[in-house]
């Protein structure tokens, strides 16, 4: 009888499992709650959001009637582009995933319209039986009731991916494109509401089309603020965008995560009550919030937003020239990922040289760089994520495979901006001057 073979280790030997099949044919799998697979959450949150869509459009329908309802429609949805564009020209840096975007989208025009439209609905009726005051009711709804249940409808999109795609939501650029991607569907819906009532009176005043009731409105709330459920529901992105910056050591940083976004969010509140309730009590009163506080605010976040895109190009600059060190860059690299202007012209002169295919590799290459500097700097914040290793390495074989077509462009891209000094031509260069007799 001979005797067993010894059996391995943790440790030291580990058993020889090569008669394995390959993954795809294993017939015994583990399991996994069906709740957690990424399709089916997938496919819930489409079906949830679809649900919503089809409930307040015919909600708006019904309110506004067919004919007021494509009017408001077709009117709406002038203003849509414009700013996503704003929005997605922000994001130029580090693009947020486009699934976040349209998630952000589709809760502001659909899910959180219907949690308002129920919501400020109750509410109105519940003080007006309360008061007996039909008048004192719409305007306390109008100015207390809809901005809380507005912007806490909103926000509730931007704390979801904050909470649920931390991995793509980085700072106060992150906030402000999903604030206003939720903010720009939200006033979508409400504008085909307001807009198709507009036309309904037109209507009855005896008008054939659009009238003076429905100028006046597409005036006032498509022409002179369409940033304004944008410029709220922003306020709330910021504080969870600050909240996002905040390093895994920063003392009470607890209490910070949850003072930040609801500070934020009682400013939205706080500045949309403002706005409603010059609109509500004197015409004058709404040019005067207009010009003292809604201008001069939008031009503040402006500033801020560019700032913030500023110290993202600053953050690359500082954590890509440790792999330039290492080898897996060139010198010039970091220079030109650090400039906006530079990326578009390496990816033009890629064009130039080897087509469109070259175009977008050096754009791919571009963008995983990006995501490696934010990969480090968050580390070195003491945010690392518990993959960290693996991540990088990943990165850093996407950035090699595209190196041959990217690198050149790059580096050519340094130096036609400006980035690196490039001697003049005239020099001598050891020895060798094409310019001398």
């Amino acid at each position: 009888m001979t005797a067993p073979s010894p059996v391995p280790t943790w440790e030291g030997e580990q058993p020889d499992f090569g008669a394995v099949p390959p993954r795809a044919k294993w017939r015994y799998k583990p399991r996994r709650a069906f709740w957690r697979s990424r399709l089916v959450r997938g496919i819930a949150v489409i079906t949830v959001l679809a649900l919503c869509g089809l409930v307040i459009l015919a909600l708006v329908r019904e309110e506004t009637g067919t004919e007021g309802f494509l009017v408001g429609l077709g009117l709406a949805v002038l203003p849509v582009p414009l700013l996503l564009s704003a929005f997605r020209w922000l994001d130029r840096v580090e693009p947020a995933p486009w699934k976040n975007l349209l998630f952000a989208l589709a809760w502001g025009a659909f899910a959180s319209t219907l949690i308002a439209i129920f919501a400020n609905s109750f509410a109105v009726e519940w003080i007006s039986s309360a008061t007996a005051d039909r008048d004192s009711a719409d305007a306390l709804g109008a100015t207390a009731v809809a901005p809380f249940v507005e912007e806490t409808a909103k926000g509730a999109a931007v704390l979801l991916l904050f909470l649920f795609r931390r991995r793509d939501f980085n700072g106060p650029v992150d906030g402000l494109v999903y604030a206003g991607f939720t903010a720009t569907g939200f006033a979508f819906t409400e504008n085909i509401l307001y807009l198709g009532n507009a036309f309904g009176e037109d209507q009855e005043i005896g008008g054939t089309g659009v009238g003076a009731v429905t100028v006046g409105t597409f005036v006032v709330r498509v022409v002179l603020s369409p940033f304004a459920h944008p410029l709220f529901t922003s306020l709330t992105g910021l504080g969870l965008g600050f909240a996002a910056l905040l390093p895994a050591t920063a003392k009470a940083r607890r209490v910070r995560m949850t003072l930040l976004p609801l500070g934020g969010l009682l400013l939205a509140m706080s500045l949309h009550a403002l706005w409603n309730g010059s609109a509500t009590f004197h015409p004058m009163a709404f040019l005067v919030v207009y010009g003292m506080f809604m201008v001069p605010v939008f031009a503040l976040l402006v500033w801020l937003a560019i700032g913030s895109r500023q110290r993202e190009l600053r953050t690359i600059s500082a954590e890509l020239p440790a792999y330039a060190a290492a080898g897996w860059l060139a010198p010039d690299e970091p220079l030109a990922l650090s400039s906006m202007r530079a990326r578009s012209m390496a990816r033009a002169f890629a064009a130039r040289g080897r087509g469109k295919p070259a175009a977008q590799a050096v754009g791919e290459y571009e963008a995983f760089a990006t995501t490696l500097a934010f990969l480090r700097h968050r580390a070195r914040r003491g945010q690392a994520v518990p993959d960290f290793a693996a991540r990088e390495q990943e990165l850093l074989h996407h950035l090699w495979q595209r190196r041959p077509l990217a690198s050149p462009a790059l580096s050519y891209a340094a130096r036609a901006t400006g980035r690196v000094w490039t001697p003049p031509q005239y020099l001598d260069y050891g020895g060798y001057n094409p310019y001398r007799s």
